[in-house]
């Protein structure tokens, strides 16, 4: 049976972990990728990374039409499942990226002209969204997981979509970038 509880006694301490942490990742982030903090960790080659970034971005968009595909059948086993291992790949793809860019030197796009402009667009459109995706992944999984139904599919309206969004960018920025590594 499903629930539909709106008020739960926990939701205001992970309601704060859930802002806490939508506020310090994206910071976290963007100190990396404005102050690079390059070759903190010694000689550990990082090199790899970016093409594991696209891979870890290319199966959560995987998992992510799974998942949507499933609840759409009503197999809500199959749609946790899905949705939990887009979760945790986001969660490898975000460590990850913070251990690349605390190592590695920025990349610079080498690309000129109407292709540059489309790059950045994505670029930033992505980085925009991949910050206000945090609180709405977070908020989708704590309603789901305290079975709070009704406000995780009012959440996950806008989660799914932009969530999709910034997994599938992450592959398309990986691509146009990747010729300019070093």
């Amino acid at each position: 049976m499903e629930s539909n509880k709106l008020s739960n006694p926990n939701d205001t301490r992970y309601l704060i972990l859930i802002a806490i942490l939508s506020v310090v990742v994206p910071l976290v982030v963007a100190l990396l990728l404005f102050m690079p903090q390059t070759g903190k960790l010694g000689d550990l080659d990082v090199s790899f990374l970016p093409k594991l970034h696209a891979v870890l971005n290319s199966l959560t968009a995987i998992a992510l039409v799974i998942g949507y595909y499933q609840i759409k059948r009503q197999n809500r086993r199959l749609h946790r499942f899905a949705m939990v291992t887009a979760f945790v790949l986001s969660s490898f793809f975000l460590i990850s990226y913070v251990t690349y860019h605390y190592q590695a030197a920025p990349t610079a796009f080498g690309g000129e002209g109407a292709i540059k402009t489309l790059y950045y667009f994505i670029l930033i459109t992505h980085i925009i969204l991949a910050a206000a995706i945090v609180p709405l992944v977070l908020l989708s999984v704590y309603f789901a997981i305290s079975e709070q139904y009704v406000r995780h599919r009012k959440i996950s309206r806008w989660t799914f979509p932009l969530w999709l969004y910034v997994a599938v960018t992450g592959v398309v920025v990986y691509l146009m970038i990747s010729p300019y590594y070093t």
